[in-house]
Formats: C-alpha cells, structure tokens, sequence
C-alpha cells in the first residue's frame, strides 16, 4: 500500500517570491520580482488566484506521495523542484531552480544522487546578479550523459525555451 501524504505550502511562498519566472494577471513574477499577492508567509488573494499559473503548478515537494524528503521543502531546502519537467530521448528530466543565488550543495548532491539511482536526468539554475541585481536569465547547468549536456548547451545557445 502506497502512504498518501499530504503537505502544505505555506509559510514557504518561494515560487509566489519570484524564484520560478511566471505571469501573474498582468504581472510579470521573476528572480528580484515577486507576486505583488506574495506577504512573504502566503497568498493575499489565495481564493482568487489563478488555475494557470498558481493553482496548477507542479513543486514536487506538494505533490501526492512526493520521493522528496520533508527537509526538501524549498523554503528550507533553498530549491523548487519539478520533476518530468521534460523528457530527452524518452528519459524524464527534473528541473531544479534555486531558492537565491545557487542550490545549496546538501541539496543539489541529494538531487544529482537521485537522479543516477533513479535513471534520471537534471536541470539545474543558478541565478545571474547583475550591479547587485537578481536577472531574469539564470545560468543552466545539465547533469546526465555528455550528450545530455551537449544537446542543452546547444538549445540554450540557440535560444531554445526548454520548459515553458
């Protein structure tokens, strides 16, 4: 028998902080630029938020009988994780943004070991600060095979939008 879990967002409010870029209304939500609904501890306007984007978000961490650990929620685990993100060469790739400047080791090793034991592959961002501000561009870093990297690298430099 599979144990149903059952968790709650809140305090953490770090995909409304602007972690995950994201249109809220008219709002654009971004590293540096959070849900003008966000109070920091939750939602301002919870029983109006929208189905696409808010409602349907898929953090990992949330959902029904989640592999993440409790100590991976992203406001402690200082990352939002979405798995099957995508999918190259019919393997699932995770998707894995930090909660700040850069996923902490602790965390990105638990990811990255996942991922191998699992036949998994990652994405993984690190934030870009430009004159001490937070850019919507992140950096994007694959782990997986060579041609794994290979085949992000060169999406990213042609501008290819991997998961949107």
């Amino acid at each position: 028998m599979i144990k149903k879990r059952t968790r709650e967002c809140q305090p953490c409010t770090a995909c409304c902080d602007g972690w995950v870029s994201m249109t809220i209304g008219e709002a654009e939500v971004f590293p540096g630029q959070a849900c003008p609904h966000s109070t920091g501890k939750g939602c301002n306007d919870y029983a109006n938020r929208p189905i696409d984007p808010c409602d349907q978000f898929n953090c990992a961490w949330i959902q029904e009988n989640s592999v993440l650990p409790d100590w991976m929620k992203p406001n402690n685990a200082k990352a939002i994780v979405m798995l099957n993100k995508l999918q190259w060469h019919g393997h699932p790739v995770d998707l894995a943004v930090p909660v700040g400047k850069r996923i902490p080791p602790r965390t990105l090793n638990w990811l990255k070991d996942f991922a191998q034991q699992h036949a998994r592959l990652l994405i993984y961002t690190e934030q870009i600060i430009k004159q001490g501000k937070f850019q919507k561009d992140q950096t994007v870093i694959a782990f997986g095979p060579p041609e794994f990297q290979q085949d992000i690298d060169q999406s990213q430099r042609a501008g290819i939008d991997l998961w949107q």
